[in-house]
């Protein structure tokens, strides 16, 4: 019920409303306030004449009044209209409800002073809608009077717990004091001292006690609505047209005569059902806003628990960012510590070595001074020369670096923190952003597009004029005999270069872009032919240790006794290869082997002596097959210095082949081969051998591979 109560209010004194009436306009008002913001103009300027001349006024000219003085009488109902020029200035002021209400004015001139008024028209605006109503020689009392609001009115106050507040009051009212059953107001003490003092014929009106008064106004009958042309007459119909119940007498004068006219009681049953219809949609209405407003307010309550868990969250994440930085800084500080305690015993470690090579020095030197004091030539002479060798010695020893720290006080550690401070520095939220559209397809860059060996190199970009956010790419090849597509590299690079592809094959390649909306359609497929022949080195990175390399790592020894194996850079699991190595040093008649590997080959035992490399080892005489350690078709024939081995693998057939000097060693050394192999070297000291690659089949294999 509060919330109707703005709707009992009136829009000019705040106040509910008091003998309120019905404007044309459907709007309402006191009838007190009506006279209050009554308007008399001359009858040249009211709203008829000016809209009858032509003149461009609307109905909405309420603010045409701020050039009007009012001189209010609420007893008559009518002001008087002083002129544009003489009129006073005295600003509106605004009812509780931001309702301009125009003061009444100072009291006008004499009548010996001024000239007779002209004619004059009623003007009333609307404070609500602001529209122009024009008053007839009725004046207020043709408006009719709404007395049902009256009765809704009474039942909302007499509803209300609250004590009753006095009406006359202009801001906050005052509990009312008393009742007057005449004039139906109620009073506090200072109103009514100043408004209804005990004096003329107010002295005869009856003043009761807020309750009672409460009480008389409910039991007082309520007034039948009457005819506002006919006051004697009651409302018994109504017509469509003007939308205004009627009279009979209404309709005996013949006002309505070509209008519409039905039953009071049907149009009454018929307009409360159309309102109690308009009522279900707005109550569908009035229910979804109470729903949204749960709905709002739980969002309110997620919206701080959430805060709570994001702030739960962030301190965390802080926190863990701080025990991390926190653990690298202990094991910094470890290193730290390790380099001081290193750095100490070496220094601790060399005065010690110096203080007693010192003493051994100085107890030389004190001997040989007490050897010089002796005046025995012959027994001086007999030492002399060894005491001699023996200074020239001593001397030597602490020429060589002796006197030299072995360590530096600096340490050569620098903390590398600037990447890790600009990170921290970008530290920030990764923000919901709008979901962006699916890139564009990139585009390969063919230029920058090759082969080499085994590998490719792919390049692309975004097409110039997309401005779709791409988070990565998708680079896909087919198998070189064109099988299905697999994805080889997922990421945010424009480039990637591909290893271990097969020799002789042709490749396919395509790249799509993707973002969190989705993934681009694929770019054109690029054909890309790796080499046909392998041209490759050994590797140092897999080598052993005792390995030795030159002539950018196609020449290779070892420091070591013991056979230490070598691998080349490029594996092999399809087609026809084939390389050589040359012997450029061979000494005391060492065995060195040749032949293929795993990349997990024993790299400190001879080539063949383990399940994971097949090879043919010789010495100066003769050539054997091993694999796993088993020795297979010994040949004659070994080589020297300047022989060369040739090594022939045959994955179309699965074979394994070699020669010296072109002569083939025996029949094929190896069958079944099957997977990845290394070209492999196991080697000493006493060789030296040098790496030929790029090279063709031998005549000796062509010939045979040409036979049906």
């Amino acid at each position: 019920m509060e919330e109707m109560e703005e709707e009992l209010k009136c829009p000019v004194c705040g106040s509910f409303y008091r003998e309120p009436i019905i404007l044309p306009c459907s709007h309402n008002l006191c009838q007190a306030c009506a006279r209050n913001i009554l308007v008399q103009t001359p009858e040249s300027e009211s709203p008829q004449s000016r809209r009858a001349s032509g003149s461009a006024v609307s109905d909405y000219d309420y603010l045409d009044l701020d050039k009007m003085s009012l001189y209010s009488e609420a007893d008559s109902g009518y002001g008087s209209y002083g002129g544009f020029a003489s009129a006073p200035t005295t600003p509106c002021q605004k009812s509780p409800n931001g309702v301009r209400v125009f003061p009444p004015a100072a009291p006008p001139p004499p009548a010996t002073l001024a000239p007779p008024p002209p004619p004059r028209n009623a003007c009333l605006t609307c404070p609500q809608c602001h529209r122009s109503l024009v008053l007839d020689e009725r004046g207020l009392r043709g408006f009719p009077r709404n007395r049902l609001l009256e009765g809704v009115i009474d039942r909302y106050q007499q509803g209300r717990a609250a004590a009753l507040r006095c009406q006359l009051c202009e801001k906050a009212p005052k509990e009312a004091a008393v009742m007057c059953e005449q004039c139906d107001v109620f009073y506090c003490d200072p109103c009514r001292l100043r408004c209804h003092p005990p004096r003329g014929p107010l002295a005869k009106h009856r003043l009761v006690p807020p309750a009672q008064g409460r009480v008389s106004r409910r039991l007082s009958p309520r007034k039948i609505s009457t005819c506002t042309d006919h006051e004697l007459e009651n409302h018994s119909m109504y017509c469509v047209q003007c939308k205004s119940p009627v009279c009979y007498q209404c309709l005996e004068e013949g006002k309505h005569s070509s209008h519409e006219v039905k039953a009071l009681g049907a149009m009454w049953k018929l307009h409360k059902s159309q309102l109690s219809q308009a009522l279900n949609g707005l109550s569908d209405r009035a229910k979804e806003a109470k729903e949204f407003l749960v709905q709002l307010r739980n969002m309110v309550q997620q919206i701080q628990e959430n805060s709570v868990e994001f702030e739960a969250c962030l301190v965390a994440q802080c926190d863990a960012l701080i025990d991390a930085l926190n653990r690298r800084k202990a094991q910094l500080l470890s290193r730290v510590n390790k380099e001081h305690e290193h750095k100490l015993k070496v220094v601790r470690d060399q005065i010690s070595h110096c203080t007693v090579k010192l003493r051994q020095t100085t107890g030389l030197m004190e001997y040989c001074l007490e050897v010089i004091k002796e005046n025995d030539p012959s027994g001086f002479l007999q030492i002399s020369d060894a005491l001699i060798r023996r200074v020239h010695l001593t001397e030597d020893q602490w020429g060589k670096g002796t006197l030299t720290p072995r360590m530096t006080t600096d340490f050569d550690l620098n903390l590398d923190n600037a990447p890790l401070l600009q990170s921290i520095h970008q530290l920030d939220f990764v923000q919901m952003k709008v979901s962006s559209p699916v890139p564009a397809p990139p585009i390969l860059q063919l230029e920058e597009c090759c082969t080499h060996n085994n590998s490719a190199t792919l390049s692309w970009k975004q097409p110039p004029l997309s401005t779709v956010q791409v988070e990565g790419y998708i680079l896909e090849l087919d198998d070189g005999n064109g099988g299905q597509f697999r994805e080889v590299y997922v990421g945010k690079e424009t480039m990637c270069t591909v290893d271990g592809l097969h020799f002789n094959s042709t490749y396919s390649a395509r790249v799509k872009a993707f973002n969190k909306s989705g993934v681009s359609p694929y770019s054109k497929t690029l054909v890309l032919q790796t080499s046909e022949v392998a041209w490759f080195s050994f590797d140092p990175s897999s080598a052993h240790a005792d390995i030795i390399f030159s002539n950018d790592n196609l020449t290779v020894t070892c420091n070591s006794y013991d056979d230490r194996v070598v691998l080349g850079k490029t594996g092999f699991s399809k087609g026809l290869h084939y390389w050589e190595v040359s012997i450029d040093r061979y000494d005391n008649h060492p065995d060195p082997a040749f032949g293929v590997a795993r990349i997990d080959v024993l790299k400190d035992a001879m080539l063949g002596k383990d399940d994971k490399a097949w090879a043919m080892y010789v010495d100066n005489n003769r050539s054997w097959f091993m694999h796993n350690n088993s020795h297979t078709n010994r040949t004659e024939g070994g080589i020297t210095k300047g022989a060369t081995v040739g090594v022939l693998l045959d994955l179309t057939r699965r074979t394994l082949t070699f020669s010296i000097n072109e002569d083939q060693q025996g029949p094929v050394a190896f069958e079944n081969l099957e997977g990845l192999f290394f070209p492999a070297v196991s080697l000493n000291r006493n060789v030296q051998v040098t790496l030929h690659t790029g090279l063709p089949v031998p005549e000796f294999y062509a010939s045979r591979s040409a036979m049906p």
